[in-house]
This record gives C-alpha cells, structure tokens and sequence, in this order.
C-alpha cells in the first residue's frame, strides 16, 4: 500500500472537479474525477470548515463516533473500466469490518476524522510523475491514459 494525501481539488478544461492524490514524496499524482457536490464535502474538509448543519459525510462521522467506530484506514484498491474503487477500513470492538465506498466518500471522511488514505499498488500504477507533467509528450500520454481510465459517459477532453 502506497499512503498519500490530497492535494487539492483542480478542475479540467470542462470545470469538472479532479482531486489530485499525491504520494509521501511528492513525486506522483492520481487524478480522480469526483462529482460537483462530493468535491464541494471534500473541500470543506480542507479548508477546515464546519457547516452549521451536518452533511452527509459528518453525519456519517457523528454515527461512527456515537457508536465508537473507528476508520482505521481508506484504501483505493481497485480501478474497473476506469472507475475507481475504495474500501473503508473500520473498527468497532476489536473487529474490522471493510466496506465497499466510492473514493469521493471515503477520502471525505477520512479528510474529516484524519484518517490515513492508501493506494493499492495496483492503483497506483496508474500514478503521474509529477516533475513530467509539463512535457507535451507525457501530457498526450496523460489524456490518452484518463480517456482510457474514465468511464464513456464522462469522458473530459483535455484540450
């Protein structure tokens, strides 16, 4: 398992939100596209901001704690056809229990209770050098490789 950390939500050339997943080195990048409310929760986390009422994923994290259940851990361990897949690692008396998750879902949660997120090394294969991705032929590379990643109906154009 490969840990990382969010980095940002960037947006392609269609405005639609990309969070970037970067490694412990800063050497490599995932981008995964997230819907526009899912990048809205996660960009609350990251700027720290608590909203009056609580969204899904706090609500989530207000269930988790009431009934002391804790995230150990999320881990992006599958990519199908381009769709990303992820698990949520919890633990409730001395038990893990692993549930299937969207990534957007899982790393808003984990960015609200300061769980470590983790690429499978399957996944993270599918990693960006980050010192490379300026050069025009990586870029080329780089839109073939999320055309090919992303599934038909929400293919984004890089141009």
């Amino acid at each position: 398992m490969i840990p990382v950390k969010v980095k940002e939500i960037a947006y392609d050339v269609m405005m639609n939100p990309v969070i970037l997943l970067i490694d412990e080195d800063d050497a490599k990048a995932l981008p995964i596209w997230v819907g526009p409310f899912e990048a809205h929760s996660i960009a609350l986390a990251l700027q720290g901001i608590c909203p009056d009422r609580p969204l899904t994923h706090d609500l989530l994290k207000n269930i988790c704690s009431l009934m002391e259940i804790q995230l150990s851990m999320v881990l992006i361990n599958d990519v199908k056809d381009g769709t990303y897949f992820a698990q949520l690692h919890l633990w409730h008396q001395d038990k893990e229990m692993v549930v299937d998750s969207r990534p957007s879902d899982a790393i808003a949660l984990a960015l609200r209770t300061q769980t470590p997120i983790y690429l499978s090394k399957k996944v993270a294969e599918g990693s960006l050098a980050i010192k490379d991705l300026l050069n025009e032929e990586l870029h080329q590379e780089l839109k073939e490789m999320l055309e090919s990643n992303r599934p038909n109906d929400i293919k984004k154009s890089l141009h």
